[in-house]
């Protein structure tokens, strides 16, 4: 199986170490067919990298690899692993591993100036043949110097032993603990200078601290920081800065928070998937309980949620939650979330985020909750929180994660916009939360004060919590202050008073408009019945008239017709001659 890559340049093949975050800060791997010298002092982790590149090489890129111990013996050194969760035993039986003790007694070396490493070489050689091996590591050389006196010699011999190395194409690695003006105690780094890694552990304020850094690294672009590792159960986690050209992707899409109304101000619709949000303020203000509906919400929806606590025990959270109708335990059971309880001092900030990384890349959750960030300074160097987070930040919007953050201030006045971590640019969206204190009671506030990308209310809201959860209300604006609380509800019954006022008044206005229109359609009635009262009149005196008219034209027909009047009505009649 084919394991090695190339550079980014194209020019020097690289051997993969399997170690989480070393591949990105040496830029694929250590440099395939060279030595690499792993030095440092006592205790901060030689051993255990040779060996996980080592089982690394065996059971994930198909290379067999050679262990020769100088102090340690197989069976120390197998059980000391065993904790990583490497059974060297199994890949021995295998033939995928070979671990060789060679012990060196001063007083039986007899001092002649023909001394060599032959035996050695021979040792090697027949080890690395029998199983095919293409990986070696040496651990520790500096041994072979306390055994044998004649410094001159063995550096002369392991300047040989190197070349052979190269010459039969291993990637090895040669472990050195570290020297007090030089790399190592006997200058190793003259012979092996390809590559050279550094590991340091470190004590500030009684916290240990284990750090990594390439010193050097022949043909090959590298990470020339200092970065934090942590060895844990299942081996070592390297923590580089993965994302400083900030070519992540983003999502348009949007997650709601669980909180109908805060959803409202943040245009409606949440926040994006895979944004940074900080909750902010100071103490009792109800960030946790923010974050925890956040998390229950994501539960909700099937998502798996990663909550990071460090002031409460999960046992602690589950049931102060439940006081305001917030019941995480079913998700706990369910596995749809995992809470990490740990107070800051159990080990350094940045080892704090390397377990951090391990538990995100073990739970694959799509919501990470810290619960807060500001404990993990605890007032000793807060400049060293900012770049931390930092990389927590771009690691998880690498992976499109959402996250969301909790942060204490100090006061509760104006300043606290100014975040004490001087985190807040680095996050997408921003909300305040603020306790006001008026007549006589302390309220709480919210608003949002910046979330990227998106319309979002600018006004304050009153963050009430409950046995039946979180609601957000409408504050008043008084005179001179804003009214929360009691002098919110006050507000409220004076408004609905006066409404009520107001309706009695406009049904007032109605009942009299609809009366005086009861009366004018009232004598609208009359006025048109005496209209009609007249008309008939009128109408009876134009048909007396006409019958008057009628009866008498009748009549003077009549007294016509009987004297004998012509039709022109002369009255005479006309008699013959």
């Amino acid at each position: 199986m084919k394991t090695n890559t190339l550079s980014r340049g194209g020019n020097l093949p690289k051997c993969p170490t399997g170690i989480v975050g070393l591949d990105e800060i040496t830029d694929g791997g250590l440099p395939a067919g060279r030595p690499t010298l792993v030095c440092g002092s006592a205790g901060s982790g030689k051993t255990m990298l040779a060996m996980e590149f080592l089982v690394r090489g065996a059971t994930q890129y198909g290379e067999p690899g050679v262990f020769m111990m100088f102090e340690e013996n197989v069976a120390e050194l197998t059980a000391n692993v065993r904790s990583l969760g490497f059974d060297l035993e199994r890949l021995a039986a295998q033939k995928k591993l070979i671990l060789d003790h060679v012990h060196i007694e001063r007083s039986e070396i007899e001092e002649t100036g023909e001394y060599d490493l032959e035996g050695l070489f021979i040792r090697l050689g027949h080890a690395v043949k029998s199983i095919g091996a293409k990986r070696v590591v040496l651990d520790t050389v500096e041994a072979l110097f306390s055994g044998l006196p004649n410094h001159a010699i063995l550096r002369a011999e392991l300047r040989r032993l190197f070349r052979w190395l190269k010459d039969h194409g291993l990637t090895a690695v040669i472990t050195g603990e570290r020297g007090d003006q030089s790399l190592t105690r006997y200058g190793l780094e003259e012979y092996v200078a390809d590559c050279v890694i550094i590991l340091d552990q470190r004590i500030h304020e009684q916290i240990s601290t284990r750090r990594l850094r390439v010193l050097k690294y022949r043909g090959s672009a590298h990470g020339t920081n200092e970065y934090p590792f942590a060895i844990g159960e299942h081996g070592l986690s390297v923590l580089p800065i993965t994302s400083l050209r900030l070519d992540h992707e983003v999502s348009a899409k949007r997650i709601p928070t669980g909180i109908a109304r805060l959803d409202e101000m943040l245009g409606g619709q949440g926040v994006f998937r895979g944004s940074s949000v900080l909750v902010s303020g100071s103490s009792g203000t109800g960030k946790s309980s923010i974050g925890a509906r956040f998390a229950d919400a994501a539960c909700r929806r099937g998502e798996r949620v990663l909550l990071f606590a460090y002031e409460e025990s999960s046992a602690q959270i589950i049931r102060n939650m439940g006081s305001i109708g917030i019941d995480l335990g079913p998700w706990v059971k369910k596995g749809l979330l995992q809470i990490h309880s740990s107070r800051p001092t159990l080990q350094g900030l940045e080892q704090h985020l390397v377990m951090m990384h391990d538990a995100v890349r073990s739970f694959q959750p799509s919501i990470v909750v810290v619960d807060p960030i500001g404990n993990l300074s605890l007032d000793r160097d807060t400049s060293a929180v900012k770049p931390t987070l930092m990389r927590l930040i771009d690691f998880l919007k690498q992976q499109q994660i959402t996250t969301l953050f909790t942060n204490l201030t100090s006061g509760g006045g104006e300043t606290t916009e100014n975040s004490q971590l001087g985190v807040s640019s680095l996050m997408d969206t921003w909300l305040l939360l603020r306790n006001v204190e008026f007549n006589g009671e302390r309220n709480r506030t919210i608003y949002v004060l910046k979330s990227r990308g998106m319309a979002h209310s600018n006004q304050v809201r009153e963050f009430v919590l409950s046995d039946k959860g979180i609601e957000l209300v409408d504050v008043y604006l008084g005179a001179e202050h804003v009214l929360t609380g009691t002098a919110r509800v006050a507000q409220e019954e004076l408004e609905r008073a006066a409404a009520a006022l107001r309706e009695e008044d406009h049904q007032r206005k109605l009942s009299r408009l609809a009366s005086r229109q009861k009366a004018i359609e009232a004598q609208i009635a009359a006025l048109r019945c005496e209209a009609e009262v007249e008309s008939a009149e009128v109408a009876f005196s134009l048909a007396r008239e006409m019958l008057h008219q009628r009866t008498a034209q009748q009549s003077t027909d009549v007294m016509a017709h009987l004297r004998g009047a012509d039709k022109t009505g002369s009255g005479r009649k006309q008699g013959k001659r």
